[in-house]
């Protein structure tokens, strides 16, 4: 695996943990509103010795590892890293986009993760202008129904920008998202570092009134970032 940055200590980033951040490069999605273009377009800072050889050093101050990115599943070997992590004893949070559900469906079977945060980026039939890519919408559907189905500790998020979001495509969302446990809509930040920063985001009211349409459906859904 590949690494592009890593934030030592975080109280944010994996619920009631605490916690480092490694962020891993690369990315099978080009969402116009990720504010890491670094990471998805970058080069790797650190090697897989540079973060275990960390985590040792670090066994006993934190509980826990958040794996993010750029998106930890296109690396076929993530399985091997996460056990060597485990063998540390910590907890793992992984941060994915779904796209992966076989890769996915084999870390929770083997115990390697404790924490899922799945991205879901718009109802199926925006996803592909929504994500920039040409992405195979079935697989995100197939890992939105291996979370559902599978106990393990998780949560959806969904970035809302005016650009891509609406209250139709909210409304969709929630239909499909009905039996999260938890579902977060999440206020879009601009930054320096978007792939595209022509994307504009909601006020506070506006995000307001789009959880009140998704609350008609899910009831596990809450404002994030605002």
């Amino acid at each position: 695996m590949k690494f592009g940055g890593l934030q030592k200590l975080t109280l944010l980033d994996y619920p009631e943990k605490v916690a480092c951040t490694v962020f891993c490069t690369g990315c099978n999605f080009r969402c116009p509103f990720c504010h890491n273009r670094s990471l998805v377009d970058g080069c790797a800072e650190y090697s897989q010795e540079d973060i275990l050889a960390f985590l040792d050093k670090r066994k006993g101050v934190l509980e826990g590892i958040c794996l993010s990115g750029g998106e930890p599943l296109i690396y076929s070997d993530v399985a091997d890293f996460l056990l060597a992590v485990k063998q540390m004893g910590y907890k793992i949070k992984l941060d994915t986009n779904g796209s992966f559900p076989a890769r996915l469906n084999l870390l929770i079977k083997e115990n390697l993760v404790d924490y899922v945060a799945m991205d879901v980026k718009n109802s199926p039939q925006y996803y592909q202008t929504t994500v920039g890519a040409n992405v195979d919408v079935n697989a995100v559907c197939q890992s939105v129904e291996i979370l559902l189905r599978h106990n393990v500790a998780g949560e959806f998020r969904t970035t809302v920008t005016r650009t891509f979001h609406n209250a139709q495509r909210i409304e969709e969302l929630a239909q499909w998202l009905r039996r999260a446990d938890k579902w977060y809509l999440q206020q879009f930040v601009h930054s320096d570092d978007l792939i595209d920063s022509s994307v504009e985001g909601y006020s506070d009211e506006e995000l307001r009134a789009l959880l009140e349409i998704a609350r008609r459906y899910c009831g596990n859904v809450a404002l994030r970032g605002i």
